[in-house]
C-alpha cells in the first residue's frame, strides 16, 4: 500500500527548548517541511506519565505557548508544518487503547530507556505508573493514527520507535495493511552534551542553552562550560575529543576552516579556553539572536500562537476521524455498530409507525 510522505514528531511541554532539541530533531524538521506533510504533536499526555499533578497540569498554557514560539522562531512554517495540541484528540486515547492489547509487558519493560525515565521522575520501579510503561504505546498512537512514515528523533528514541513499527506489523497481520512502518531519521548531532561535560543536555541537570536564552545568559553559560580539566594553562596541549565546546562549534559555527584551526592550536597548545569560547560565544549568537528577533515579534502579535495551534489541532482533528474510520473498518468494529444503529432505527420506525 502507497502511503503519503508523512512526518510525525513534537516534544512535550515540559519547559524551553534547548540547543540539544534543535541539533536533535528541530533542524531536520525545518528542512524536511518542503518536502513532506509534517505534523507536530504538543504531547501533553505524556506529561501526564511522569506529572499527573495539577501543578504541572497548570504549567501546560505558558509551555505549550512557549514551545510553539520555539518552533516558529525556529522556521516552522505553519502553512507547511501542522502544529496541534495531543490531549485534543480523542482519537489517540482510543488508539492507543487498541495498541496496548498488541504488545507485551515484557517487551515494553525490555525498553532500556524505561530505567532511566523511572530515574528521572525520581520514582521507583515499585511505584511506576501503568502509564509509564505504556509511554512507547502512546507514541505509537501519535505516529501512526496519522499514518506517517518518517519521524525525526533524538537517538535515545530509535527503540522506542521500534515499538511502533513491531505494533504496526501485529496489527497489519491480524487485520490488514492500514498501517506504515515508520522510518527514523537523526540529527547530525545525535547527542549535544551539557555544557558540564555530562553526556547529554538536560534541563534537570540545568545544563542547557536555552534557544530563547538572551545574550547575557548565553554569555555566562559558555564563559563557565566545562572544557579539557587536565588544561590548567593556554600553553598546555589540550584535548579536543570529548570537549563540548568544540562539539557546540562542529554544529553551530558555519566557518568550518576557523574550527580546524582552532582544533590544531587547542593540541598544539597555541589557543586559551578563553579565546575557544569567545568564538563559540560569537557562533551562537548568530544563530539565536535571530530567533531572539522572532519571538518578540510573535509576543507582540497577541492570539497569533493560540490561533497556529487552534488551526492545526482542528486539521488533525479531521484527519484523525477519517484514518479512525478506516481503523475501525479494518478490525470489524465500524460494521458492528452500524449493524446496531442499523437494527435499532429500523424498530424505532416501526414501532411509530400507526
Amino acid at each position: 500500500m502507497a502511503f503519503q510522505r508523512r512526518i510525525l514528531t513534537g516534544d512535550r511541554p515540559t519547559g524551553k527548548l534547548h540547543l540539544g532539541h534543535y541539533v536533535g530533531s528541530l533542524e531536520n524538521r525545518v528542512k524536511l517541511q518542503e518536502d513532506y506533510d509534517t505534523l507536530i504533536v504538543i504531547a501533553d499526555l505524556h506529561m501526564l506519565t511522569t506529572r499527573p499533578d495539577t501543578d504541572s497540569i497548570g504549567e501546560l498554557g505558558e509551555n505549550v505557548r512557549g514551545l510553539v514560539s520555539d518552533y516558529l522562531a525556529c522556521g516552522i512554517d505553519p502553512e507547511k508544518s501542522n502544529i496541534y495540541l495531543q490531549s485534543a484528540v480523542s482519537e489517540i486515547y482510543e488508539l492507543n487503547l487498541i495498541f496496548e492489547m498488541l504488545v507485551s509487558v515484557n517487551r515494553l519493560a525490555r525498553l532500556p530507556s524505561l530505567k532511566d525515565m523511572v530515574k528521572s521522575a525520581q520514582m521507583s520501579e515499585d511505584s511506576m505508573p501503568f502509564g509509564l510503561l505504556g509511554y512507547p504505546v502512546l507514541q505509537a498512537a501519535d505516529i501512526l493514527l496519522p499514518m506517517a512514515t518518517l519521524v525525526p528523533v533524538g537517538k535515545d528514541n530509535e527503540a522506542h520507535l521500534e515499538i511502533t513499527r513491531e505494533i504496526a506489523r501485529r496489527f497489519n497481520g491480524l487485520y490488514g495493511d492500514v498501517f506504515p512502518e515508520p522510518d527514523s531519521m537523526i540529527g547530525e548531532v545525535p547527542t549535544l552534551m551539557g555544557t558540564d561535560g555530562k553526556c547529554k543536555m538536560s534541563k534537570s541537570l540545568g545544563n542547557c542553552i536555552y534557544l530563547s536564552d538572551d545574550e547575557n545568559t548565553v554569555r555566562k553559560k559558555v564563559r563557565s562550560m566545562y572544557t579539557d580539566p587536565k588544561r590548567i594553562h593556554a600553553n598546555v596541549p589540550g584535548t579536543v575529543e570529548g570537549n563540548p565546546v568544540f562539539q557546540y562549534l562542529d554544529a553551530f559555527c558555519t566557518d568550518t576552516s576557523l574550527v580546524e584551526e582552532l582544533k590544531t592550536r587547542y593540541r598544539e597548545g597555541t589557543v586559551g579556553d578563553g579565546e575557544v569560547k569567545d568564538r563559540l560565544f560569537e557562533s551562537l549568537e548568530v544563530f539565536l539572536a535571530p530567533l531572539r528577533k522572532k519571538r518578540a515579534d510573535l509576543d507582540a502579535d497577541k492570539g497569533y500562537v493560540d490561533q497556529v495551534l487552534l488551526d492545526g489541532t482542528e486539521r488533525m482533528r479531521d484527519l484523525a476521524r477519517e484514518n479512525m474510520n478506516k481503523i475501525r473498518k479494518a478490525m470489524g468494529l465500524q460494521g458492528n455498530w452500524n449493524r446496531i444503529r442499523r437494527a435499532a432505527e429500523k424498530r424505532r420506525k416501526k414501532q411509530s409507525s400507526p
